[in-house]
Order: C-alpha cells, then sequence, then structure tokens
C-alpha cells in the first residue's frame, strides 16, 4: 500500500469515530431532529461538490439512479436513526465496535445466501472472532450490545445494496452518497416540521456544533476512502479502515469516561482481527 493510500485510510479511521463522538454526545437530544439537521447541514455543505462533480464529469443522473438510491436512502436512514437511539442507551465503547463488527458478518451472510459466494477458513475464523469479541463486549453488560447487534444489520444491508449501486448499476460513488444524505434530509422533514418542530431550534442552539462537524465528517470520510480505493485494492484498504474501532473505544474510554477500557479494548481488537481476517478472505 502507497503512503499516501495509508494516509488516507487513517484520517478517515480518524473522521469515522469522530462523528460517531459527536454523535454520542447528542444523544441525549432527539435523535430524530439531530440525524435531520446533520442531513440538511450536510447536503448545503457539500452541494458545491455535489454540482462541480456533475459539471466536470458531464454525469447525468438518471431516474433508474433515483430509483436503486432510494434503497440506499432507506438502509442509510435506518441506520443513522437507530444509531442515534442506540447512543441514547449504550456507550460509545460498546455500540460502535459491535455494530462495525456485526456489519461485515451479516455482509458476508447475505453474500453466501443471495450471491452464491462462498467463504474461505479465513473467512469462517473472521466471522468467529466478531462473535467473540461481541461475546467478551457484552460479558460486563448487555446494554449497548443489542442496539450495537441492530445497527449492524443496516450495515450489512447497505453495505451488499452500495455495493451493487456503485457496480452493477454504475452509479457513481459521489452521487450514491451526496443523494443519500439529501434523500435522508427529504424524507425526515415531514416528520421533524410535522411533530418535533419546537425541537429543532433547542437542538440546533445546544449542538449546532456537534451537528455540523458530523456533516462534515459523515461525507468527509467516506469520501476519503473512495479516493483510497483508487490508489490501493480493496481486500487492502476495507480492513484497514477498521482501525476506527480500536480508535472509537479510546474515544469512549478516554473523553467520555466510559468504564472498563482494557476489557472493551481487547474486545474491540478481537472484532477488528475477525473483520480484516473477512475481509482478506
Amino acid at each position: 500500500m502507497s503512503p499516501w493510500a495509508l494516509a488516507l485510510i487513517l484520517v478517515a479511521a480518524v473522521a469515522h469515530a469522530g462523528w460517531n463522538l459527536l454523535s454520542k454526545r447528542a444523544s441525549q437530544a432527539d435523535g430524530l431532529v439531530f440525524v435531520w439537521l446533520a442531513a440538511v447541514a450536510s447536503t448545503v455543505l457539500w452541494s458545491p461538490l455535489f454540482a462541480g462533480f456533475l459539471l466536470v464529469t458531464g454525469t447525468a443522473v438518471t431516474w433508474r439512479d433515483l430509483a436503486v438510491i432510494g434503497g440506499s436512502t432507506a438502509l442509510h436512514l435506518g441506520y443513522f436513526v437507530l444509531l442515534q437511539r442506540g447512543y441514547g442507551k449504550g456507550d460509545l465503547s460498546v455500540v460502535y465496535p459491535v455494530a462495525r463488527g456485526t456489519g461485515p458478518v451479516l455482509a458476508s451472510l447475505v453474500a453466501v445466501l443471495f450471491l452464491d459466494e462462498r467463504p474461505s477458513p479465513a473467512g469462517v475464523a473472521g466471522i468467529a472472532l466478531v462473535g467473540i469479541g461481541v461475546f467478551l463486549m457484552g460479558s460486563g453488560g448487555l446494554r449497548g450490545v443489542g442496539p450495537g447487534l441492530v445497527v449492524g444489520l443496516f450495515i450489512a444491508g447497505y453495505t451488499v445494496w452500495d455495493s451493487q449501486v456503485v457496480s452493477a448499476f454504475a452509479v457513481a460513488p459521489v452521487v450514491l452518497n451526496y443523494l443519500t444524505d439529501t434523500g435522508r434530509a427529504l424524507v425526515l422533514t415531514p416528520f421533524v416540521l410535522g411533530t418535533r418542530r419546537r425541537l429543532v431550534a433547542p437542538v440546533w442552539r445546544e449542538h449546532r456544533y456537534r451537528v455540523v462537524g458530523a456533516a462534515v465528517l459523515i461525507f468527509l470520510s467516506y469520501l476519503l476512502v473512495l479516493v483510497a480505493f483508487t490508489m490501493a485494492p480493496v481486500s487492502v484498504v476495507a480492513p484497514a479502515r477498521e482501525i476506527s474501532v480500536l480508535i472509537a473505544v479510546v474515544l469512549g474510554g478516554r473523553l467520555l469516561a466510559e468504564g472498563d477500557l482494557r476489557r472493551r479494548l481487547l474486545a474491540a481488537a478481537v472484532i477488528l482481527g475477525g473483520v480484516v481476517a473477512i475481509a482478506l478472505s
């Protein structure tokens, strides 16, 4: 792997763990309003990049593209809403690694059942390691493990679906990334402005820096990974970016004073090892 690709992956991992830290710190606010504000902010902040990409490349967004992006929007919407709710119930250092570890395992199972893929011995070992890591994470109490597992379902869903969107349907990743954010904002608008209108201003006043930070880092972390894919094989980039699991556990332990850091680091390391084995299988 080139040094530039490695640098991009590490920055992306920090950015990904960073926006999850911001989301956790805003977890006592109304989750639906926070997710909506972040999506609206992302749509506004990244619109020049999106428009510039369309102009420079001459890319046209077709109705077929919008249809498959709609599927991505639904999966990402469930992911963000449930993740925010999960952070309201559990620690960052539990929910995040369990979710990130469960996602690849379930995505692999979907690929085996529906895409006719067969895991290698390394893949089977990776699945077992993730299971052991999740067990270790839950041995200190199940709070946060359940939400992490549910979020992992949506990670698996959008991982498999998005891979088909950018490959089989040939939708540009920047287009997919931007329009899923925009779609999330549009879908949530009637719910937020209809029943939660009075909460918008208070959540914005208290968490505006976290909203804007999440809007920047969510998009940026994915964009950096996409660029890294052009410089190194997917089989190298994918496992390397999961270093964010360890970063999130450290952030939760140090900045949020979440307890039992040593055991959670051990469990996160086992989960990370399983994800790497799956990615390299």
